[in-house]
Protein backbone atom coordinates (compact mmCIF):
# COMPACT_ATOMS: atom_id res chain seq x y z
CA UNK A 1 0.00 0.00 0.00
CA UNK A 2 2.83 2.39 1.03
CA UNK A 3 4.21 1.55 -2.78
CA UNK A 4 1.16 2.19 -4.07
CA UNK A 5 0.37 5.51 -2.17
CA UNK A 6 4.13 6.86 -3.18
CA UNK A 7 3.48 6.16 -7.08
CA UNK A 8 0.07 7.51 -7.26
CA UNK A 9 1.86 10.72 -5.38
CA UNK A 10 4.17 10.60 -8.55
CA UNK A 11 1.60 10.45 -10.90
CA UNK A 12 -0.01 13.39 -9.81
CA UNK A 13 3.05 15.25 -9.73
CA UNK A 14 3.38 14.66 -13.18
CA UNK A 15 -0.04 15.36 -14.36
CA UNK A 16 0.08 18.76 -11.94
CA UNK A 17 3.33 20.64 -13.48
CA UNK A 18 1.99 18.88 -17.69
CA UNK A 19 -1.17 21.35 -16.69
CA UNK A 20 0.80 24.11 -15.65
CA UNK A 21 3.02 24.15 -18.86
CA UNK A 22 0.77 23.68 -21.25
CA UNK A 23 0.35 25.77 -24.17
CA UNK A 24 -3.58 27.38 -24.98
CA UNK A 25 -5.00 27.33 -27.67
CA UNK A 26 -4.50 30.25 -30.59
CA UNK A 27 -6.36 32.39 -32.01
CA UNK A 28 -5.45 34.67 -35.41
CA UNK A 29 -6.27 38.10 -33.98
CA UNK A 30 -3.39 39.63 -33.60
CA UNK A 31 0.88 39.59 -32.75
CA UNK A 32 2.76 39.82 -29.70
CA UNK A 33 6.36 40.51 -27.83
CA UNK A 34 8.98 37.43 -27.24
CA UNK A 35 9.06 34.64 -25.05
CA UNK A 36 5.48 32.60 -23.69
CA UNK A 37 2.46 32.33 -25.62
CA UNK A 38 -0.61 33.83 -24.31
CA UNK A 39 -4.42 32.91 -24.56
CA UNK A 40 -5.05 34.65 -28.14
CA UNK A 41 -1.78 32.74 -29.64
CA UNK A 42 0.51 35.80 -28.97
CA UNK A 43 3.82 36.10 -27.43
CA UNK A 44 4.54 37.93 -24.11
CA UNK A 45 7.87 38.50 -21.92
CA UNK A 46 5.61 36.73 -18.97
CA UNK A 47 6.33 39.27 -16.61
CA UNK A 48 3.82 41.33 -14.59
CA UNK A 49 1.25 43.28 -15.86
CA UNK A 50 -0.99 42.11 -19.27
CA UNK A 51 -2.06 44.43 -21.28
CA UNK A 52 -4.22 44.11 -24.24
CA UNK A 53 -3.69 46.66 -26.98
CA UNK A 54 -6.85 46.63 -29.22
CA UNK A 55 -5.99 48.23 -32.59
CA UNK A 56 -8.61 49.42 -35.14
CA UNK A 57 -6.70 48.26 -38.50
CA UNK A 58 -3.56 46.95 -38.70
CA UNK A 59 -3.17 48.35 -42.29
CA UNK A 60 -3.23 51.96 -40.91
CA UNK A 61 0.01 52.96 -42.19
CA UNK A 62 0.53 55.85 -39.16
CA UNK A 63 -1.19 52.88 -36.20
CA UNK A 64 1.03 50.16 -37.42
CA UNK A 65 4.23 52.81 -36.79
CA UNK A 66 2.18 53.60 -32.95
CA UNK A 67 1.84 50.29 -32.75
CA UNK A 68 5.21 49.35 -33.53
CA UNK A 69 6.80 51.64 -31.02
CA UNK A 70 4.63 50.35 -28.23
CA UNK A 71 5.55 47.00 -28.95
CA UNK A 72 9.20 48.02 -27.64
CA UNK A 73 7.67 50.26 -24.94
CA UNK A 74 5.98 48.04 -23.17
CA UNK A 75 8.28 45.31 -23.70
CA UNK A 76 11.06 47.39 -21.98
CA UNK A 77 8.78 48.01 -19.28
CA UNK A 78 8.06 44.38 -18.49
CA UNK A 79 4.37 44.29 -19.45
CA UNK A 80 3.19 41.27 -21.31
CA UNK A 81 1.90 42.93 -24.17
CA UNK A 82 -0.83 40.95 -26.36
CA UNK A 83 -2.06 42.84 -29.55
CA UNK A 84 -5.84 42.59 -31.35
CA UNK A 85 -6.47 43.28 -34.96
CA UNK A 86 -10.17 44.53 -35.93
CA UNK A 87 -9.51 44.54 -39.45
CA UNK A 88 -11.92 47.76 -39.54
CA UNK A 89 -14.66 45.71 -37.83
CA UNK A 90 -16.34 46.79 -34.39
CA UNK A 91 -18.14 43.81 -33.91
CA UNK A 92 -15.17 42.00 -33.99
CA UNK A 93 -12.93 44.47 -31.76
CA UNK A 94 -16.16 44.01 -29.49
CA UNK A 95 -15.77 40.14 -29.16
CA UNK A 96 -11.89 40.57 -28.65
CA UNK A 97 -11.98 42.75 -25.77
CA UNK A 98 -14.62 40.42 -24.24
CA UNK A 99 -12.18 37.11 -24.95
CA UNK A 100 -9.09 39.21 -23.48
CA UNK A 101 -11.15 40.05 -20.12
CA UNK A 102 -12.31 36.36 -19.86
CA UNK A 103 -8.16 35.32 -20.31
CA UNK A 104 -7.54 37.73 -17.18
CA UNK A 105 -6.22 41.09 -19.01
CA UNK A 106 -5.48 43.59 -16.49
CA UNK A 107 -5.33 46.20 -18.50
CA UNK A 108 -7.57 47.42 -21.86
CA UNK A 109 -6.02 49.28 -24.56
CA UNK A 110 -7.86 50.15 -27.33
CA UNK A 111 -7.90 52.11 -30.68
CA UNK A 112 -11.89 51.98 -31.00
CA UNK A 113 -13.16 51.17 -34.42
CA UNK A 114 -16.70 52.91 -34.38
CA UNK A 115 -16.64 56.78 -33.98
CA UNK A 116 -19.63 57.94 -35.11
CA UNK A 117 -21.60 57.20 -31.98
CA UNK A 118 -20.10 56.66 -28.21
CA UNK A 119 -22.10 53.70 -27.94
CA UNK A 120 -19.46 50.85 -28.80
CA UNK A 121 -16.68 52.97 -26.96
CA UNK A 122 -19.32 53.15 -23.72
CA UNK A 123 -19.63 49.32 -24.24
CA UNK A 124 -15.99 48.43 -23.40
CA UNK A 125 -16.08 51.22 -21.01
CA UNK A 126 -18.70 48.86 -19.24
CA UNK A 127 -17.21 46.12 -19.76
CA UNK A 128 -13.76 47.49 -18.55
CA UNK A 129 -15.65 48.51 -15.17
CA UNK A 130 -17.64 45.67 -14.47
CA UNK A 131 -14.39 43.59 -14.84
CA UNK A 132 -12.49 46.57 -12.40
CA UNK A 133 -9.42 46.82 -15.33
CA UNK A 134 -7.99 50.17 -16.28
CA UNK A 135 -8.82 51.29 -19.95
CA UNK A 136 -7.21 53.56 -22.04
CA UNK A 137 -8.62 54.47 -25.46
CA UNK A 138 -6.36 56.24 -27.91
CA UNK A 139 -6.03 57.93 -31.40
CA UNK A 140 -9.60 57.61 -32.50
CA UNK A 141 -11.86 60.24 -30.51
CA UNK A 142 -14.08 58.90 -27.80
CA UNK A 143 -17.03 61.33 -25.74
CA UNK A 144 -16.11 62.76 -22.85
CA UNK A 145 -19.58 60.83 -21.50
CA UNK A 146 -17.59 57.69 -22.15
CA UNK A 147 -14.29 58.64 -20.31
CA UNK A 148 -15.85 60.21 -17.47
CA UNK A 149 -18.48 57.42 -17.24
CA UNK A 150 -15.77 55.18 -15.21
CA UNK A 151 -12.44 56.55 -12.95
CA UNK A 152 -10.31 54.19 -14.20
CA UNK A 153 -11.05 55.19 -17.86
CA UNK A 154 -8.65 58.21 -20.09
CA UNK A 155 -8.29 58.64 -23.16
CA UNK A 156 -4.55 59.74 -25.66
CA UNK A 157 -4.73 61.24 -28.45
CA UNK A 158 -4.70 64.89 -30.25
CA UNK A 159 -6.42 67.69 -30.37
CA UNK A 160 -8.73 67.46 -33.13
CA UNK A 161 -9.17 70.70 -34.60
CA UNK A 162 -5.60 71.68 -34.56
CA UNK A 163 -4.02 69.59 -37.79
CA UNK A 164 -7.38 71.36 -39.59
CA UNK A 165 -6.18 74.49 -38.84
CA UNK A 166 -2.41 73.66 -39.48
CA UNK A 167 -3.00 72.49 -42.49
CA UNK A 168 -4.76 74.99 -43.56
CA UNK A 169 -2.35 77.87 -42.46
CA UNK A 170 0.08 76.06 -44.50
CA UNK A 171 -2.47 76.13 -47.67
CA UNK A 172 -3.05 79.19 -47.18
CA UNK A 173 1.17 80.30 -47.06
CA UNK A 174 2.16 78.16 -50.23
CA UNK A 175 -0.85 79.40 -52.09
CA UNK A 176 -0.30 83.29 -51.50
CA UNK A 177 3.61 82.71 -52.27
CA UNK A 178 2.54 80.94 -55.53
CA UNK A 179 -0.70 81.83 -56.65
CA UNK A 180 -0.44 82.92 -60.06
CA UNK A 181 1.70 79.75 -60.85
CA UNK A 182 -0.67 77.78 -59.32
CA UNK A 183 -3.90 79.31 -61.07
CA UNK A 184 -3.68 77.00 -64.36
CA UNK A 185 -6.46 78.19 -66.05
CA UNK A 186 -5.72 81.68 -65.36
CA UNK A 187 -9.51 82.33 -63.92
CA UNK A 188 -8.03 84.11 -60.63
CA UNK A 189 -9.25 81.47 -58.29
CA UNK A 190 -7.56 78.12 -57.04
CA UNK A 191 -10.02 75.04 -57.76
CA UNK A 192 -9.20 72.04 -54.96
CA UNK A 193 -10.11 68.70 -53.96
CA UNK A 194 -10.78 67.24 -51.05
CA UNK A 195 -10.09 63.42 -49.83
CA UNK A 196 -12.00 62.79 -46.71
CA UNK A 197 -10.90 59.66 -44.72
CA UNK A 198 -14.22 58.68 -42.99
CA UNK A 199 -17.47 60.21 -41.92
CA UNK A 200 -18.53 60.65 -38.39
CA UNK A 201 -14.71 60.55 -37.14
CA UNK A 202 -13.80 63.74 -35.01
CA UNK A 203 -10.33 63.89 -36.62
CA UNK A 204 -11.41 63.55 -40.15
CA UNK A 205 -14.58 66.20 -39.56
CA UNK A 206 -12.00 68.98 -38.72
CA UNK A 207 -9.71 68.21 -40.76
CA UNK A 208 -12.16 68.67 -43.65
CA UNK A 209 -13.23 71.94 -42.31
CA UNK A 210 -10.59 73.53 -41.02
CA UNK A 211 -8.19 73.23 -43.63
CA UNK A 212 -10.60 74.99 -46.06
CA UNK A 213 -11.91 77.63 -43.65
CA UNK A 214 -8.27 78.53 -42.49
CA UNK A 215 -6.75 78.96 -46.39
CA UNK A 216 -9.83 80.56 -46.83
CA UNK A 217 -9.22 83.27 -44.39
CA UNK A 218 -6.16 84.04 -45.38
CA UNK A 219 -6.44 84.37 -48.63
CA UNK A 220 -9.61 86.53 -48.76
CA UNK A 221 -7.52 88.76 -46.19
CA UNK A 222 -4.92 89.73 -48.67
CA UNK A 223 -7.78 89.98 -51.13
CA UNK A 224 -8.06 86.85 -53.05
CA UNK A 225 -10.97 84.80 -53.66
CA UNK A 226 -11.55 81.94 -51.50
CA UNK A 227 -10.86 78.16 -52.81
CA UNK A 228 -13.41 76.53 -55.41
CA UNK A 229 -14.06 72.74 -55.37
CA UNK A 230 -13.38 71.32 -58.64
CA UNK A 231 -17.01 70.38 -59.07
CA UNK A 232 -19.64 72.84 -58.69
CA UNK A 233 -22.31 70.29 -59.01
CA UNK A 234 -21.24 68.46 -56.25
CA UNK A 235 -23.48 67.93 -52.82
CA UNK A 236 -20.59 67.94 -50.70
CA UNK A 237 -17.02 69.52 -50.75
CA UNK A 238 -14.92 66.42 -50.22
CA UNK A 239 -14.87 62.83 -51.83
CA UNK A 240 -14.73 60.16 -48.99
CA UNK A 241 -12.98 56.63 -48.41
CA UNK A 242 -16.61 54.94 -48.62
CA UNK A 243 -14.71 52.19 -46.52
CA UNK A 244 -13.52 54.50 -43.47
CA UNK A 245 -9.79 53.46 -44.16
CA UNK A 246 -8.64 56.30 -44.99
CA UNK A 247 -6.64 54.57 -47.80
CA UNK A 248 -4.41 55.59 -51.21
CA UNK A 249 -6.58 53.28 -53.21
CA UNK A 250 -9.28 55.26 -52.32
CA UNK A 251 -7.87 58.26 -53.17
CA UNK A 252 -6.16 56.95 -56.57
CA UNK A 253 -9.29 55.56 -57.80
CA UNK A 254 -10.78 59.26 -57.32
CA UNK A 255 -7.76 60.80 -58.54
CA UNK A 256 -7.75 59.13 -61.84
CA UNK A 257 -11.81 59.19 -62.22
CA UNK A 258 -11.42 63.19 -61.45
CA UNK A 259 -8.22 63.11 -64.19
CA UNK A 260 -10.08 61.35 -67.17
CA UNK A 261 -12.54 64.68 -67.42
CA UNK A 262 -10.24 67.59 -65.70
CA UNK A 263 -6.91 68.58 -67.23
CA UNK A 264 -5.07 72.16 -68.44
CA UNK A 265 -6.66 71.02 -72.26
CA UNK A 266 -9.76 71.46 -70.43
CA UNK A 267 -8.81 74.76 -68.92
CA UNK A 268 -10.87 72.87 -65.57
CA UNK A 269 -7.67 70.87 -64.25
CA UNK A 270 -7.55 70.36 -59.89
CA UNK A 271 -4.59 72.81 -58.39
CA UNK A 272 -4.45 72.03 -55.24
CA UNK A 273 -5.24 68.69 -53.40
CA UNK A 274 -5.67 68.47 -49.74
CA UNK A 275 -6.36 65.38 -47.97
CA UNK A 276 -7.19 64.18 -44.65
CA UNK A 277 -4.09 62.02 -43.69
CA UNK A 278 -0.65 61.37 -46.02
CA UNK A 279 -2.33 57.54 -47.61
CA UNK A 280 -4.92 59.62 -49.48
CA UNK A 281 -2.01 62.06 -50.35
CA UNK A 282 0.27 59.22 -51.52
CA UNK A 283 -2.95 57.87 -53.66
CA UNK A 284 -3.66 61.09 -55.33
CA UNK A 285 0.06 61.90 -56.29
CA UNK A 286 0.05 58.36 -57.89
CA UNK A 287 -2.30 59.21 -60.16
CA UNK A 288 -1.11 62.75 -61.23
CA UNK A 289 2.41 61.25 -61.90
CA UNK A 290 0.45 58.67 -63.83
CA UNK A 291 -0.91 61.81 -66.12
CA UNK A 292 2.56 63.41 -65.59
CA UNK A 293 2.34 65.91 -62.62
CA UNK A 294 4.58 65.44 -59.25
CA UNK A 295 7.42 63.58 -60.82
CA UNK A 296 9.82 65.30 -58.81
CA UNK A 297 11.93 66.20 -61.77
CA UNK A 298 11.10 69.98 -61.76
CA UNK A 299 8.23 69.60 -64.36
CA UNK A 300 4.46 70.81 -63.22
CA UNK A 301 3.28 69.73 -59.60
CA UNK A 302 0.39 70.19 -58.10
CA UNK A 303 0.50 71.11 -54.59
CA UNK A 304 -0.77 68.03 -52.64
CA UNK A 305 -1.09 68.91 -48.50
CA UNK A 306 -1.60 65.52 -45.99
CA UNK A 307 -1.89 64.76 -42.31
CA UNK A 308 0.49 62.39 -40.08
CA UNK A 309 3.97 62.81 -41.74
CA UNK A 310 4.29 59.13 -42.14
CA UNK A 311 8.25 58.42 -43.17
CA UNK A 312 6.38 57.63 -46.72
CA UNK A 313 5.44 61.43 -47.14
CA UNK A 314 8.58 62.74 -46.28
CA UNK A 315 10.41 60.99 -48.49
CA UNK A 316 7.71 62.72 -50.91
CA UNK A 317 7.90 65.74 -49.92
CA UNK A 318 12.19 65.75 -49.75
CA UNK A 319 11.90 64.58 -53.40
CA UNK A 320 9.45 67.45 -54.24
CA UNK A 321 6.66 65.22 -54.76
CA UNK A 322 4.19 66.16 -52.16
CA UNK A 323 3.84 69.68 -50.64
CA UNK A 324 3.44 69.50 -46.98
CA UNK A 325 2.18 67.38 -44.16
CA UNK A 326 0.77 67.78 -40.54
CA UNK A 327 3.02 65.34 -38.59
CA UNK A 328 1.04 63.79 -35.64
CA UNK A 329 3.81 62.16 -33.54
CA UNK A 330 3.65 58.10 -33.18
CA UNK A 331 6.48 57.51 -31.04
CA UNK A 332 4.96 60.85 -28.80
CA UNK A 333 1.61 59.12 -28.64
CA UNK A 334 3.07 55.38 -27.52
CA UNK A 335 5.17 57.46 -25.04
CA UNK A 336 2.14 59.02 -23.68
CA UNK A 337 0.08 55.38 -23.87
CA UNK A 338 2.88 53.64 -22.03
CA UNK A 339 3.28 55.93 -19.25
CA UNK A 340 -0.50 55.39 -18.16
CA UNK A 341 0.33 51.83 -18.76
CA UNK A 342 3.02 52.20 -16.54
CA UNK A 343 0.99 54.10 -13.28
CA UNK A 344 -0.91 50.38 -13.49
CA UNK A 345 1.59 48.42 -13.71
CA UNK A 346 3.14 50.32 -10.61
CA UNK A 347 -0.82 50.30 -8.82
CA UNK A 348 -1.31 53.38 -8.88
CA UNK A 349 -4.11 55.52 -10.45
CA UNK A 350 -3.90 55.36 -14.38
CA UNK A 351 -4.23 59.70 -14.59
CA UNK A 352 -1.55 59.74 -11.53
CA UNK A 353 0.93 62.42 -12.18
CA UNK A 354 0.22 62.76 -15.63
CA UNK A 355 -1.00 66.73 -15.63
CA UNK A 356 2.52 67.12 -14.74
CA UNK A 357 4.24 65.54 -17.50
CA UNK A 358 1.73 66.27 -20.57
CA UNK A 359 -1.59 68.53 -21.79
CA UNK A 360 -4.57 67.35 -20.09
CA UNK A 361 -7.78 68.33 -20.89
CA UNK A 362 -9.59 70.65 -17.82
CA UNK A 363 -12.93 68.52 -17.31
CA UNK A 364 -12.26 65.06 -18.49
CA UNK A 365 -9.13 62.89 -18.47
CA UNK A 366 -8.61 63.42 -22.19
CA UNK A 367 -4.63 63.75 -22.73
CA UNK A 368 -3.27 65.28 -26.15
CA UNK A 369 -0.08 65.03 -27.98
CA UNK A 370 0.55 67.66 -30.42
CA UNK A 371 0.87 68.26 -33.79
CA UNK A 372 3.82 69.95 -35.68
CA UNK A 373 3.90 71.44 -39.18
CA UNK A 374 5.83 69.50 -41.39
CA UNK A 375 7.64 70.60 -44.85
CA UNK A 376 10.58 70.57 -46.71
CA UNK A 377 12.15 72.99 -44.42
CA UNK A 378 11.64 70.30 -41.48
CA UNK A 379 14.51 67.93 -40.06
Amino acid sequence: MKKLAVLLAAVLMVGAFASCTSTPASSPAGDGGNSQTSQNGQQNNGEGLRADVFYYDYSDVYISTVRNEMDTMLQDMGIERNNWDAAGSQPSQSDQVNTAITAGSDLLIVNIVETSSPDAAQNICDAAKNANIPVIFFNREVDNSVVNSYEKCAFVGTNAPDAGHMQGEMIGEYLLANYDKLDLNKDGKISYVMFKGQEGNAEAEARTQYAVEDADAMLTKEGKPKLVYYDDKASTKYLVDQNGKWSAGAANDYMNTILSSYSEANKNMVELVIANNDEMAKGAISALQGAGYNNGDGGKTIPVFGVDATADARALISEGKMTASVMQDAAGMAKTITTLAGNVKDGKDVMDGIKDQFTVDSDVAKVRVPYQKYDSSSK
